[in-house]
């Protein structure tokens, strides 16, 4: 059984950082492609990052590139989040997600299979 559970969530200060955690069992992490979304109250669900299954390469979408770094422990299948600078329009509900291999490219994918439960990201002062 596949599940996937988020943690590291909180309340920071603008400028602050957080890093989010990701475990997930049921299925080994580097054969999936695992992202990250979130969703702000009134908005649409946003892709913020993800893995790609077939090679391991990386996407991040332009408002968090330089800011944020995804990157897993397989060891510990354990997919991570880390937020730096943060600003209050990264506050959303942060989840994590997996998808079966496709062969293609994390960011196409839609939808992703699995989800967490999802952990809340408040940025404010």
């Amino acid at each position: 059984q596949v599940q996937l559970v988020e943690s590291g969530g909180g309340l920071v200060q603008p400028g602050g950082s957080l890093r989010l955690s990701c475990a997930v069992s049921g299925f080994t992490l580097d054969d999936y492609a695992i992202a990250w979304f979130r969703q702000a109250p009134g908005k649409e669900r946003e892709g913020v990052s993800c893995i790609s299954s077939s090679d391991g390469s990386t996407y991040y979408a332009d408002s968090v590139k330089g800011r944020f770094t995804i990157s897993r422990d397989n060891a510990k299948n354990t997919l991570y989040l880390q937020m730096n600078s943060l600003k209050p329009e990264d506050t959303a509900v942060y989840y994590c997600a997996a998808d079966p291999p496709q062969g293609a490219p994390c960011q196409t994918l839609s939808p992703y299979d699995y989800w967490g439960q999802g952990t809340q990201v408040t940025v404010s002062s």
